[in-house]
């Protein structure tokens, strides 16, 4: 039995399901194809905290962190700074913003905001810092996870918001040239208005700066079809903490020109240098985007789904994310603005197609569904592609990991896992940490191995930290696995990074840290131990 066969003996029996509308495509009539809805839902340390959290303690106490050899702040260097920048680009009041990290777990004791306009500008800041051994910690939208972007003891802040513009796009050659301020909406915008993308989207784009994603070598929810951003951005321009601007951009995907040193940026930190400019290779925005929202009953059926959307889907592959049933409920119970299509499964992947021909995209998106639906691997979901609809499911996927956090202690890691591994870390945990946890769950890209492991519990004890860590980092590390996929090292996982790296490599990292920044003053604290 087909696709729509099943489909249409499927509507007879719900008489409760819910619609969601396909986009029109040129030339086209909007068609309605939909799933029936079930009506079951399923119900020293440094902590995370909800969004109601109070101010947390000053991180160099709690953490017993050791202040490092650097020159303390005087009156004398501020006023320098004002006569560099201007006194409205020197802040040394209300600096919370600044000290606290995005999820409340870091907090720093920086006396001073510096807010730079320009290349020259951080230069001249680095150059003087450098001289005076004055520690800086560079900041762009401060929604990292890993406290990578706030300070530790009493850094300076080097805020790159003033370095906000898109330079260029080029609809012909699809390169864009962008300050390391630019928020990542906002460039994605303007690369929409020449019919280009950015091949980067994350559920913090509206605040997140281009310049701390490529800093973090950020993945988002797209990697499956662009890549990471080692192969999306085509060169930087980054100041070393002397003051020297290296100039690494280019404008050709082909530059075999001896070492490709941009990539040294991509993913440090702001250990090595910080990046002002950078160039980015954007794909041509999808005419047609489908979604589709499917539950599944176990997670096997989940690798038979991934498989063959792979090969089903092939060129169209946009995205494939997965949700357990804990992940998507914690998340509906928190926010109660949010609509699930379909509910009462152990585990849902949205999987979004992207093409040029609404159409086509249409029939092998619905026959993907069909066949997986046949095979019994699929059970229930829905498929859309009215811009309204797609934008309603993507908000289910970006809402779920502030339910986690909302309000309980939450102990999140992100981590890369073979696929047939996936999953089971989740299991162990649960079992693991027993009644001592609220809730373990895991969801993520599945498209790139990437899972976000959470574990909450109502407030923090040593009883379930205790089964945590450094648990979760040694079954990591067993599988081969990498305890930071995408969210950096920063200084909350400093202390693990053996467990994916070498003693050899982390050695040579630090003969390079010693090169390009030999008095430590970049970002102190972060990635090495």
């Amino acid at each position: 039995m087909r696709f729509q066969q099943l489909m249409h003996v499927r509507r007879l029996a719900s008489a409760a399901a819910t619609t969601l509308m396909r986009r029109p495509t040129t030339g086209t009539t909007a068609t309605t194809t939909m799933f029936p809805v079930t009506s079951h839902i399923a119900t020293t340390v440094r902590t995370m905290a909800g969004s109601g959290a109070p101010i947390p303690e000053l991180t160099q106490i709690t953490d017993n962190v050791q202040r490092g050899n650097y020159a303390t702040l005087t009156d004398k260097d501020v006023a320098h700074f004002e006569q560099l920048l201007g006194k409205n680009h020197v802040l040394t009041e209300d600096l919370e913003g600044y000290n606290i990290c995005f999820l409340k777990r870091i907090r720093g004791n920086s006396k001073l905001v510096l807010k730079p306009a320009n290349t020259a500008e951080v230069a001249a800041v680095l150059q003087y810092c450098n001289e005076r051994r004055l520690a800086v910690v560079p900041q762009g939208g401060n929604t990292g996870l890993v406290g990578g972007s706030v300070p530790i003891c009493d850094e300076i802040v080097l805020s790159l918001a003033r370095l906000n513009k898109v330079i260029s796009v080029d609809e012909v050659t699809g390169i864009a040239v962008v300050e390391a301020g630019c928020i990542l909406e906002n460039f994605d915008q303007k690369a929409r208005d020449v019919g280009l993308t950015v091949p980067l989207d994350l559920g913090a784009k509206a605040s997140c700066h281009i310049g701390g994603n490529v800093s973090t070598n950020a993945g988002g929810v797209r990697v499956v079809r662009y890549g990471n951003l080692h192969g999306s951005v085509l060169g930087v321009e980054a100041v070393l903490a002397t003051g020297q601007v290296l100039d690494l951009m280019s404008n050709f995907k082909k530059d075999n020109t001896g070492y490709h040193m941009k990539h040294l940026f991509i993913g440090s930190e702001g250990t090595l240098g910080v990046v002002t400019k950078l160039s980015m290779l954007c794909p041509h925005s999808s005419r047609a985007v489908n979604v589709a929202f499917i539950g599944l009953n176990s997670f096997d059926d989940v690798l038979k789904t991934f498989v063959s959307a792979k090969r089903n889907l092939g060129e169209i592959l946009s995205s494939c994310e997965l949700i357990d049933e804990r992940a998507l409920n914690t998340a509906l119970q928190q926010f109660k603005f949010l609509n699930s299509p379909i509910s009462g499964y152990p585990f849902y992947m949205l999987i979004e197609t992207s093409g040029s021909n609404g159409d086509h995209d249409e029939e092998k998106i619905n026959q993907f569904i069909g066949d997986g639906m046949e095979r019994g691997e699929i059970q229930d979901g829905t498929v859309t592609g009215d811009p309204g609809k797609v934008q309603e499911i993507w908000k289910i996927r970006e809402m779920v990991p502030l339910g986690l956090i909302e309000k309980s202690f939450c102990f999140k890691y992100d981590i890369s896992l073979p696929l047939r591994d996936f999953y089971n870390i989740v299991d162990v945990m649960r079992e693991r940490c027993g009644p001592y946890a609220t809730v373990v769950c895991g969801y993520g890209h599945l498209g790139d191995s990437n899972l976000h492991l959470n574990v909450s519990c109502e407030e923090f004890n040593d009883e379930i930290y205790k089964r945590v860590e450094p648990f979760v980092y040694e079954y990591t590390s067993k599988l081969k696995g990498s305890i930071s996929a995408e969210h950096g090292i920063g200084f909350l996982k400093k202390d693990y990074l053996h467990y994916s790296k070498d003693p050899v490599a982390i050695g040579y990292m630090r003969e390079m840290k010693r090169l390009l920044d030999p008095n430590g003053i970049l970002n102190p604290y972060k990635v090495l131990n």
